[in-house]
């Protein structure tokens, strides 16, 4: 049985947690920073407020750390799958983005990607639950940007049955 050079749903789920964690972590020192931001502004400007400019300076605090949320992790994902094809978390795991005819990614075709992640999102996650199921083991965002994800380590099988050549 011939093995399939493809990422699998589960590895590809597991690096894309890794990926996500990643992000937050971030994310949460950027949340932290803004805070620390805030209160060191208010408090030597020496402001007081109203609960109606508090809530008017908070909801604008949520709202750029949402976007701010939402840039990193484009640019995360454009910028490691348009450079490397890997980000963190595929590095972890062995696996790497490529265009389907196995040219390397570009930011442009990283980004396309990208977009798709959010097309695979909107019904139930269901574009990414497709991988599960696809013969090629593409994601409905990596049909939209013509990519796939391969393994490039060997997996543990054909290295036993290298060692048994060899």
């Amino acid at each position: 049985m011939m093995e399939s050079n493809n990422g699998g749903f589960w590895q590809r789920g597991v690096a894309f947690f890794i990926d996500k964690i990643i992000l937050y972590f971030i994310s949460l020192i950027l949340f932290f920073m803004g805070i620390l931001a805030m209160s060191l502004g208010f408090q030597s400007y020496g402001f007081v407020f109203s609960t109606e400019t508090l809530t008017e300076v908070t909801g604008t605090f949520v709202i750029s750390y949402y976007i701010m949320t939402i840039l990193l992790n484009v640019m995360y994902f454009t910028y490691f799958h348009g450079t490397t094809g890997q980000t963190l978390g595929k590095k972890a795991l062995g696996l790497k983005v490529v265009q389907s005819t196995g040219e390397p990614m570009t930011l442009g075709i990283a980004f396309l990607r990208w977009v798709g992640y959010i097309i695979s999102g909107l019904i139930f996650y269901l574009g990414f639950i497709w991988i599960a199921f696809d013969r090629k083991k593409q994601g409905w965002h990596d049909k939209i940007a013509g990519t796939c994800v391969i393994k490039i380590r060997p997996s543990s099988k054909m290295l036993d049955k290298s060692s048994e050549i060899g």
